[in-house]
């Protein structure tokens, strides 16, 4: 089987970057295109930060740095095709839903979860939502997988510096 598509959901969490650094690999064996995406949950941002900005809007520069961060480190590692796509509202449902379908993904690879315990038991765990309703093969990283000395990149220790 050959992937064409492949989605890789980032948030800025280890796992996803794991994720990602294992989806360069088989995006490049599979020639495919890789969709990169990050979802600006606003009800999570919905207040104005000190700067004056609503937070989302400064939740929105983040992730475009993040996204063009990683999109560069793929261009250079050989994906030949890699767009980036910042949406807003639940990762849950616009993921499995919107995204994977809107742009004909038949790979989605992601992290076990890049919530803490109690964020998971309050909003359930976003990788179980991409496995129940995507339409195409789902590869979830598991946290246990991403070593302990794994370095984050700069890309996303600047976001999560910004954000998290």
């Amino acid at each position: 089987m050959k992937y064409n598509t492949i989605l890789i959901p980032l948030d800025g969490s280890k796992v996803s970057e794991y994720a990602f650094e294992k989806g360069i690999g088989v995006a490049v064996r599979n020639d495919a295109k890789l969709v990169l995406t990050h979802i600006v949950d606003i009800r999570t941002y919905a207040n104005v930060d000190a700067k004056g900005g609503s937070l989302a809007e400064n939740a929105d520069i983040y992730a475009q740095e993040l996204l063009e961060g990683y999109k560069a480190i793929a261009l250079d590692r050989g994906v030949k095709d890699v767009e980036i796509v910042i949406a807003h509202g639940a990762a849950k449902n616009i993921i499995p839903k919107q995204i994977a379908v809107g742009y004909k993904v038949d790979l989605i690879m992601c992290g076990s979860s890049g919530y803490n315990a109690f964020e998971r038991f309050v909003m359930g765990s976003v990788s179980e939502a991409i496995v129940r309703y995507a339409k195409c093969d789902v590869l979830v990283v598991r946290t246990e997988q991403v070593p302990e000395d794994y370095e984050l990149n700069d890309y996303t220790r600047n976001f999560r510096e910004k954000l998290i």
